[in-house]
């Protein structure tokens, strides 16, 4: 990068589960919602914004180009430009970096970057046959025509095709996000006892973050719909009394006669939002303002859709090489819990001499996580994964708490679908 991206601010919606009390918000409601509070909380003015970016998988029918809808309900100037990108999980750090390239460019200097996902509200979908039959019944112009096209109906037409769970499989290696973690789970030998381990742990972190206030700087409190009587204010996932006897009762979900990945060690579906206000390092001295962190480099990395999971430990090699920084250099770190078992055949893949050389040519491991600094306020099995959203919630979140350890060097990383990766490397001085 030819400068440093200056996030000045970020904040994020609670997150809520699917058909939980975030499922009456659209994304560009949960979206609308942050942007009106960055630019409150930062007192920077929306007219002197360039673009505002949104990271959105799911891409809501109803509002085509969700960015531009968000940009008009969070009363932004109607001059403002809005554009929405999309990297599967992703998605959420390609609004940052595509604001970090904008920027690079020369094509502005000061940008909303914001990524949003209501899993809720992706919706179901008619089969062909059913399909086919409405057009029939368009077509049709006599009162015999359309009686012979509904003669051709048949209960099952009415079977419907989930959105969500089509979303979620990768239609080149044809299976869906568990299958690809229970792959990793017997690549790595990672036991079912671990996994469940890992996911206690990151609800109990998760939990004790909400309890000790460590998420309050970074929530924005929502009305609630239909009558917007009620606000939420905190995740609605965390448990803390999770424990491995109730883990272990979970039967596996994706692969039910010899899988380990369960529904207790993998992240829900998820409601949620989270953005910031980003601009080159320059602009932001020149205004005085002193930003909450700032992007030093990034990289994607892409490799077999079948083990996207190892996504992380790619696109850090990547990082490593661009950057000259080492795993050892980053002082605290997260990776997207997507699966308890994903992440854990990461760091089993970060410490492996023989991965580093199959894959990458390195004479030597990329290196050990220390488990004291991973995900050190649970994670997305916790508190969930809004695809769209994610990405930049790991931002806010790890910047927050280097900031308030006093540290100065971090690494947000996730998978993503389809068999991709990113990683960040993120500075708060």
């Amino acid at each position: 990068m030819k400068e440093r991206l200056a996030i000045i601010d970020g904040l994020r919606t609670p997150f809520g589960k699917i058909g939980g009390a975030l499922s009456g918000l659209t994304a560009d409601d949960l979206a609308a919602r942050v942007v009106r509070e960055v630019l409150v909380r930062t007192d920077f003015p929306a007219e002197r914004i360039d673009e505002l970016i949104v990271g959105n998988v799911a891409q809501p029918i109803e509002a085509a180009n969700v960015s531009r809808v968000i940009a008009l309900k969070a009363g932004l100037p109607v001059t403002m430009i809005a554009s929405t990108v999309h990297r599967n999980c992703a998605s959420g750090m390609e609004a940052i970096t595509t604001a970090a390239n904008r920027i690079s460019a020369g094509e502005g200097e000061v940008y909303l970057a914001v990524g949003t996902e209501s899993m809720s509200n992706i919706p179901l979908i008619y089969g062909p046959k059913m399909t086919r039959l409405f057009g029939a019944l368009l077509k049709a112009k006599t009162f015999g025509q359309k009686l012979g096209a509904w003669m051709a109906f048949r209960p099952d037409y009415l079977t419907p095709i989930i959105g969500v769970q089509v979303g979620l499989t990768d239609p080149i290696c044809g299976l869906n996000m568990g299958q690809t973690a229970e792959i990793l789970a017997r690549d790595f030998h990672v036991t079912r006892t671990e996994q469940d381990a890992f996911a206690m742990a990151s609800h109990i972190k998760a939990a004790q973050a909400q309890a000790a206030g460590r998420f309050s700087d970074e929530i924005v409190p929502l009305p609630l719909a239909p009558r917007y009587e009620t606000m939420a204010t905190s995740d609605e996932g965390p448990r803390p009394n999770q424990d491995m006897a109730a883990l272990a009762k979970l039967k596996p979900y994706f692969d039910k006669v010899t899988g380990t990945v369960t529904v207790g060690n993998a992240c829900p579906l998820t409601d949620g939002a989270a953005g910031m206000l980003v601009m080159s390092e320059s602009k932001a001295k020149s205004l005085g303002l002193t930003p909450l962190g700032y992007l030093r480099d990034y990289a994607y990395a892409a490799l077999e859709g079948k083990r996207m999971g190892l996504g992380p430990v790619h696109a850090t090699e990547k990082l490593m090489r661009k950057s000259g920084l080492t795993l050892a250099d980053f002082q605290l770190i997260e990776i997207n819990e997507a699966f308890a078992a994903q992440v854990l055949a990461c760091e089993r893949a970060f410490a492996s001499a023989d991965y580093a050389k199959t894959h990458f040519g390195r004479d030597q491991a990329l290196g050990t996580i220390d488990p004291a600094i991973l995900n050190v306020n649970g994670g997305a099995i916790a508190i969930g994964h809004p695809v769209g959203a994610t990405g930049a919630r790991l931002v806010i979140t790890l910047l927050k708490e280097m900031r308030r350890r006093g540290l100065t060097l971090g690494l947000a990383s996730l998978c993503v679908g389809g068999g991709q990766g990113a990683a960040l490397a993120l500075e708060t001085a």
